[in-house]
């Protein structure tokens, strides 16, 4: 595709010195901020990791004392106790100190989480990894510990089961899954409840005008997306900031003035005094308090916008103490005045500063919704890189901030499942019911993909490995087994979300691997190329074809198809291959991995893109063009030079012979020098060559054209080639099953995928190129 503009010349597919050798050391990109620029990125985040935490007392005890009626202070201080333990353990204790150091190269969320496995051990479905791949700068393998066995046991079990893959996929699917949901969800909450205090101010406020103004301002949240939220991006993080102080001081002041022995509620047994009086009814509140934690996935999905130092600093020292304010405030107003908990927030707001405070609300509610919004198309948009979405127009809103993006599908999507959860819940609480199942979803597959990680990467003791999922997976199960029991009430309105974007996100997945695997097995051979000549059995005429395909090795059947189908073949054929690798960016100096098909004569080269899922893809194809015919000489001239010092190797290695063996003894020479030769890079193609970085420089001499006469011949080639065009060559494939296949895999296969695929963004409209210059194949692929 023509978006390979960004990339850099040529690939250097050896910056490492080998796969589990020393890595070249890799800064972050905020290591060395000063004291003040950690302050201030610290600042920052308060606008985009934390607006959904930090609207939670919204609508936390309102929901919980839905549940529970207040009929004695035990039942006050036992629900301030659960919510300050459960902000304690899961977002500080959690998150804080154990979530954020699993990153991968300072990317968090689900999709890092997997990708960071899927580097230690070969767990992606689809088959194009190459070795070649583990040497990109970024890739940071670490050497596997002998005396660990256990890591390399659980590598070796999870890349030989298929079943295992296949689970370990599902469990990121579904993490993503609630993810999105948690997009429909986050803005329907948090709008509603900040809307929802009118009702006690104006007069004849009801519910009905509740939910026809959370409308207007979602349909307005909604619309603005495609303009990007950089211009008013550098509001959010001064309102929130004001918001979270706010909440403490409003806090601080209703303790001081209604009930500071609140601070009780820091003794845990108040926890089961509360579940002792009110036994079932304190489990289905916990529905409620688990909304207090709602947004605390964020601080790792966001990381990659932050640093981890930043957003520890930012939660440490502001958020959670503005909470545990903000909590205990409201819980002193209920010691004094129990009738107001339908409505809590509002109504211990002191009178004077009571619209002041509805207006930063309201605004904190969209800000924290706006940050869940781009969450679920950052999210999305990983998936697709790993070849778990379909592909969607994907608009980038900002030239400064590349993680800034659109995708109008999924924008309109939310925006109507928004607005209908608003306009049939009517109710905050019934949406607090379908919002904690996805929180606790999300929590829990957090839970199990970093336990793997401390067991296979970290490797860690086995007792403190397990002591992670042992301490936050059973709280969590716990908060599970309570919203749960609200499925009937709201609950099965997120699982049916989930099982919507995990079906999509499935089956597209199953569907591209078999055609993969179908593209592998119809692959043409060498013979049969080889027996054509370098003519091709056609003519060859002037131009550069780029036929673009998903194999990373072998060449496709839809060449042979071209072969058959067109009179005349370009003189000069690359085959593009888009491929993502399992980090979060992919250095543009390591973008192109080149090789040779097929003898010198037959002009013909394989081009791997390597994007990582993080990285943006430009669509600019004259500058693609320039760049891979610019990248493609480099190629050339340094395969040259490899050429010449494999040749002059062997001469030293002859002019030696003598000498070796006449010492019995020496069994050393220039073969223990591990020189790279040529001969040694080589792989199945025939002719195929990985460009290498750190290369010895040779002479000039040995460059020069009379030493290498088919080099400049190559290179005028290619030029003239160049000068003629070029055409862009895509297959336009049907994926069928197989007649014996089974009913499930014939309707999954011709129905569901091929639904997918009719409907997602077609790969011709991925580049920016005239229809005149694109010429498209039909085929059909049997799986």
């Amino acid at each position: 595709m023509a978006d390979l503009s960004a990339a850099a010349p040529v690939a250097a597919a050896t910056s490492a010195t080998g796969r589990y050798g020393p890595l070249r050391p890799q800064r972050g990109r905020y290591e060395d901020l000063s004291v003040l620029g950690t302050l201030a990125l610290a600042f920052q985040t308060l606008g985009v990791v934390y607006g959904d935490l930090g609207t939670s007392p919204l609508y936390v005890f309102s929901d919980v004392f839905s549940k529970v009626t207040i009929k004695s202070e035990v039942d006050v201080l036992g629900a301030l106790s659960v919510v300050i333990y459960t902000i304690s353990l899961l977002p500080l204790a959690k998150y804080i100190f154990i979530v954020l150091k699993a990153n991968d190269n300072g990317e968090g969320g689900t999709f890092a989480l997997y990708s960071l496995i899927c580097r230690y051990a070969k767990v992606n479905r689809l088959p194009n990894q190459q070795r070649a791949d583990e040497n990109i700068s970024s890739f940071r393998l670490k050497l596997p510990t002998p005396e660990l066995e256990r890591a390399l046991n659980i590598k070796e079990m999870l890349e030989q089961r298929s079943s295992l893959k296949t689970l370990l996929l599902l469990l990121v699917l579904m993490g993503t899954s609630m993810v999105i949901g948690d997009g429909i969800l986050t803005p329907a909450m948090s709008v509603m409840s900040a809307v929802s205090g009118l009702q006690g101010e104006i007069t004849g406020f009801g519910t009905d005008a509740v939910v026809l103004v959370s409308i207007v301002i979602l349909l307005a949240l909604f619309s603005i997306q495609r303009f990007g939220t950089s211009k008013v991006g550098i509001m959010f993080a001064p309102a929130l900031a004001l918001w979270f102080f706010s909440l403490g001081s409003i806090g601080l002041y209703n303790m001081i003035t209604y009930d500071i022995t609140v601070l009780r509620a820091f003794n845990p047994a108040y926890i089961y005094f509360f579940f002792k009086r009110n036994s079932r009814k304190a489990w289905s509140a916990l529905g409620g308090c688990v909304l207090c934690i709602t947004g605390a996935e964020a601080m790792f999905a966001d990381l990659g916008h932050f640093s981890v130092i930043s957003i520890q600093i930012a939660f440490t020292f502001v958020v959670f103490p503005c909470l545990l304010l903000a909590y205990m405030g409201q819980a002193a107003f209920l010691m004094k005045y129990p009738d107001s908990a339908e409505r809590v927030f509002y109504a211990s707001v002191p009178d004077i500063l009571f619209w002041p405070v509805f207006v930063i609300a309201t605004l904190a509610a969209m800000i924290a919704s706006q940050a869940m919004i781009s969450a679920t198309f950052s999210c999305v948009k990983q998936s697709m890189a790993l070849g778990c979405f379909p592909r969607l127009k994907i608009v980038h809103t900002s030239k400064k901030f590349i993680g800034q993006i659109y995708i109008p599908v999924i924008n309109w999507f939310l925006m109507i499942m928004c607005i209908v959860v608003v306009a049939s819940f009517r109710s905050t609480t019934d949406i607090a019911n379908a919002y904690g199942i996805a929180e606790v979803g999300v929590m829990l597959v957090t839970t199990t993909l970093v336990t793997l990680v401390m067991l296979l990467i970290w490797q860690k003791n086995l007792f403190l490995a397990l002591c992670f999922p042992a301490i936050f997976g059973t709280v969590e199960l716990i908060y599970l087994s309570a919203v749960l029991t609200k499925i009937l009430e709201g609950g099965w309105l997120p699982l049916v979300f989930a099982f919507f974007f995990l079906c999509v996100m499935y089956t597209w997945n199953y569907g591209s691997v078999l055609k993969y695997q179908s593209e592998i097995r119809e692959t043409i051979s060498m013979d049969f190329m080889h027996d054509l000549g370098s003519t091709l059995g056609t003519i060859r005429v002037p131009g550069i074809g780029l036929l673009y395909n998903e194999l990373v090795q072998g060449i496709p059947s839809i060449f042979g198809q071209l072969l058959l189908s067109l009179p005349a073949i370009h003189s000069t054929i690359v085959f593009v291959s888009i491929k993502y690798v399992p980090i979060p960016i992919v250095p543009q100096e390591e973008r192109f991995l080149f090789r040779r098909v097929c003898p010198k004569d037959y002009h013909m080269f394989r081009c791997v893109a390597r994007y990582g899922y993080k990285d943006m893809r430009k669509e600019n194809h004259h500058a693609f063009e320039m760049l891979l015919v610019e990248s493609l000489e480099k190629f050339l001239r340094r395969e040259a030079q490899d050429l010449a010092l494999e040749n002059s190797v062997v001469d030293m290695e002859l002019e030696n012979e003598s000498v070796s063996s006449s010492d019995s003894g020496n069994q050393g020479g220039f073969g223990e020098l591990r020189i790279p030769l040529l001969s040694d890079t080589r792989n199945e193609e025939i002719g195929s060559f990985v460009s290498q970085q750190g290369v010895p420089i040779l002479p000039s001499s040995l460059m020069s054209s009379d030493e290498d006469p088919s080099l400049e011949y190559e290179l005028a080639a290619l030029r003239e080639a160049m000068d003629s065009g070029f055409t862009y060559l895509l297959a336009h494939g049907d994926v069928r099953a197989k007649k014996e296949s089974w009913f499930i895999k014939k309707l999954v296969i011709n129905y569901f995928y091929a639904f997918l695929r009719r409907n997602c963004r077609a790969g011709a409209a991925n580049m920016s190129v005239p229809h005149m210059n694109i010429m498209q194949v039909g085929m059909t692929y049997m799986v």
